[in-house]
């Protein structure tokens, strides 16, 4: 194996791999069955912020890289924030104390400012870790799809990504269990995704101990028999034009996934599905942020794939906390990308939204 990032690569994936036990354990702990109904977002903001303090944490112990991540310990600070902060306190601690990251328990001040270390701006011309600490949090809460992911961007280019997807099957023969069936049937689920630019893209189990096996987008030569990924909220991508898409390409209206969070990514790259598409909603002036597409580009990158925004152009993470200088994301194998983008482009300029491709 090649040493090019050999240190970032066993960190990162310890770090990972560490935050998806605090996200397990809120789930189990704090996610009841009217969380959605009662709109209560107060586990997934305690395991956003746990997440993140602890892989913040372990990289600040071996590197001084700065570090963009999606949160900010401000509120935490306040009185009214006081018994959230402790809940996230002790999680963290347990989780960095059971992994062997600290021999004392972390002061409360010294987990606030490890959340605080992801307050960087990004931009080109440096190194730094792009963090998204629970991606996909609606399916979070549902007890579907969700990704902790994190990736290392050097000068613009997103060179490591590690992906923890904590309810996706590790053998991607095996059906994905259905929102709401995760809880106390965990068997076989938990599933590491590690890319290194140039060095290909492997799956490997999300408990310790277990072995690497690569992973490559299916071969495929036309769209007549491939799969959209597609995002559960509608918010999230135009999925009437992605139905259009489909029809242009001779894809069958019948076979799509739709799972939240930068799972999709990780799906079409082992060969569960072909196609993600996350185009612009409305007049596309909503910029996608580096931390929800850095780990999950390079993934399919290296199995095989190739990743642009909707006209085609790679993904810049060198221009701050957004892809400013791109809109939506396209993604599939590398032999069709050309037709995919063709057909994007033509559907857009069918709804008069073809400028957003300039």
């Amino acid at each position: 194996m090649s040493t090019y990032l050999a240190k970032e690569r066993r960190v990162a994936i310890e770090a990972v791999q560490t935050a998806c036990t605090i996200t397990t354990r809120v789930f189990e702990s704090l996610v009841t069955g009217d969380t959605l109904t009662k709109k209560d977002k107060s586990p997934v903001t305690i395991g956003d912020f746990s997440a993140q303090a602890a892989v913040n944490y372990i990289l600040g112990q071996h590197f001084s890289d700065s570090i963009v991540g999606e949160e900010d310990a401000q509120d935490l600070r306040v009185e009214e924030g006081a018994g959230m902060r402790d809940q996230i306190v002790a999680l963290v601690n347990d989780a960095l104390s059971a992994r062997k990251h600290i021999d004392a328990p972390l002061s409360a001040d010294a987990v606030l400012a490890a959340i605080d270390r992801g307050c960087d701006t990004g931009g080109t011309g440096k190194r730094f870790w792009a963090l998204d600490p629970i991606d996909g949090t609606k399916g979070f809460l549902r007890g579907g799809q969700y990704a902790v992911c994190l990736a290392l961007v050097v000068d613009g280019e997103v060179e490591l990504g590690v992906m923890g997807c904590p309810n996706l099957p590790l053998d991607k023969s095996q059906p994905k269990p259905a929102d709401g069936e995760i809880r106390g049937q965990t068997q076989g689920l938990g599933v590491v995704f590690v890319a290194v630019k140039g060095q290909g893209a492997v799956q490997l189990p999300l408990g310790d101990g277990g072995e690497e096996t690569p992973v490559h987008m299916r071969d495929a030569t036309s769209f007549s028999d491939a799969v959209f990924c597609e995002s559960v909220e509608a918010g999230h991508s135009s999925l009437d034009t992605n139905a259009r898409i489909a029809e242009i390409l001779g894809m069958s209206k019948e076979r799509s996934v739709r799972m939240d969070s930068q799972a999709k990514y990780a799906s079409i790259a082992r060969g569960d599905g072909d196609v993600y598409l996350r185009l612009p909603v409305g007049d596309g002036s909503y910029r996608e942020k580096i931390w929800d597409h850095a780990a999950g580009a390079l993934l399919v990158a290296e199995a095989g794939g190739r990743v642009s925004d909707i006209a085609g152009r790679a993904l810049d993470f060198g221009r701050g906390r957004t892809l400013a200088a791109n809109r939506g994301v396209i993604a599939c194998q590398e032999a069709l990308h050309a037709e995919l983008a063709r057909a994007v482009a033509a559907a857009l300029t069918e709804e008069g939204r073809g400028a957003l491709l300039e």
